[in-house]
């Protein structure tokens, strides 16, 4: 296959907004392998390694974890990689790459605290993979990422926990008992904050025995802006959009050393990404539909965008839920106060997370033929089956109704 037919650099937003990024097409198999050159070459000689989701909110936990090791990559580092990426942009030959990055990683120089990213899908493997590479004595943190099921990482935590010397567990999502109970059996420090209140990073700056400077609680506030969507303070989404766009490692020095005070050649950088972000946002917003599905409604759409700006637009046409399905194959499902269930809907759909945010990817994709009709059907079937989720979800708060005017009858008489 010709390397232009995967590339969507030279697309338009429409056409571009409707196809996965280049590293879709990247068999899992050589990915995998990919994965774990990139671990062992991190954790080899590290005296810590932190495995986390790679938004801003599981990288603000790698920087605090980071402080408190002195263990902070230089931020010079990566600025002459930066320059060069805006003055691409400036010269409107942007790259198509989910972390625009230019400078071969292999030529950085190495934090003793190694970074092991990871997704909600990919812990298992994160776990393996530090057991199996990281040397024996090492501190393990796990932040910003919660198991499904414990069976899930039952070996490879077993694995890794053979490895570490200590393992410490940060995380803001909704854990059920039985599994905080199980990770906890394991000798795991697992603490886990209120998903309404606080943001992993939160949980990070207040359990770690070390006296951190100021701005770090600033750094943690505006990091909890946006990932609970409270979007009092601008700078979240500078932060969130950075955290996004760019490699893990630049993220976590840059705010290492500048706090939310993004130095300006990073600003400049954000603002060519968020030119075309907007586009694509717009596009999505105007595929969208609005479905009546018990006491909600709901907005459906699809496309390559940043789905919370998205939900939010959905919002203010009237939708209580959002559901945006990526190209990829995943979704995201947003709520709002008047829908709290966003996490009942994606664990019908192989997924979890917030009463308000969750995320999913339907068990709907058995060969290519499958993605194509859901390229050119913008999530047709995926769409189905998120919406019969949303009815499954409804229909059973409504028995529950139900059953409580039931009970109130009984007691009155």
């Amino acid at each position: 296959m010709e390397d232009e037919l995967i590339d969507t650099a030279g697309l338009s937003i429409s056409r571009k907004s409707q196809l996965p990024g280049t590293g879709f097409f990247y068999p899992d198999s050589l990915d995998e392998d990919r994965v774990e050159e990139r671990v062992a070459e991190a954790v080899d000689g590290a005296e810590a390694v932190v495995i986390a989701d790679t938004d801003a909110d599981g990288l603000g936990c790698v920087a605090l974890i980071r402080e408190m090791y002195d263990a902070t990559i230089e931020w010079a580092t990566f600025e002459a990689d930066v320059e060069e990426r805006v003055d691409r942009w400036e010269r409107d030959a942007p790259a198509d790459d989910d972390a625009d990055v230019t400078e071969e990683e292999e030529d950085r120089p190495r934090s003793t605290v190694a970074l092991v990213g990871a997704g909600p899908y990919s812990l298992d493997e994160a776990l393996e993979n530090v057991a199996e590479h990281a040397p024996a004595g090492i501190d393990l943190y796990v932040c910003d990422l919660c198991p499904d099921e414990y069976a899930w990482i039952e070996d490879e935590l077993a694995a890794v926990d053979a490895v570490a010397d200590s393992i410490v567990w940060y995380d803001h999502h909704q854990w059920s008992d039985e599994t905080a109970e199980r990770v906890r059996e394991t000798g795991v420090d697992l603490v886990v904050g209120e998903s309404d209140e606080e943001c992993s990073t939160d949980v990070t700056l207040r359990s770690l025995d070390y006296d951190f400077a100021e701005q770090w609680a600033e750094l943690a506030a505006v990091t909890r802006d946006h990932d609970l969507w409270q979007k009092e303070d601008p700078r979240s989404d500078d932060l969130a959009d950075y955290a996004y766009w760019t490699d893990p490692e630049e993220y976590v020095a840059v705010v290492g050393a500048f706090g939310v005070d993004l130095p300006p050649i990073v600003e400049q950088y954000i603002e060519h990404r968020r030119v075309e972000k907007e586009k694509l946002i717009d596009a999505a917003v105007s595929r969208a539909e609005l479905k009546r599905i018990g006491p909600w409604t709901v907005g459906v759409t699809y496309g390559r965008c940043s789905q919370n700006e998205v939900a939010e637009a959905l919002r203010e046409k009237g939708a209580d839920g959002a559901v945006v399905v990526k190209p990829a194959g995943s979704a995201s499902i947003r709520g709002s106060e008047g829908f709290e269930r966003a996490h009942e809907v994606a664990g019908r759909v192989n997924g979890g997370g917030h009463p308000r945010a969750a995320g999913c990817k339907p068990d709907i994709y058995d060969d290519m033929l499958d993605y194509a009709h859901h390229w050119t059907t913008q999530g047709a079937t995926a769409k189905r089956v998120i919406l019969r989720a949303f009815e499954d979800v409804a229909s059973e708060a409504d028995d529950v109704r139900s059953e409580d005017e039931v009970d109130d009858t009984t007691e009155d008489e």
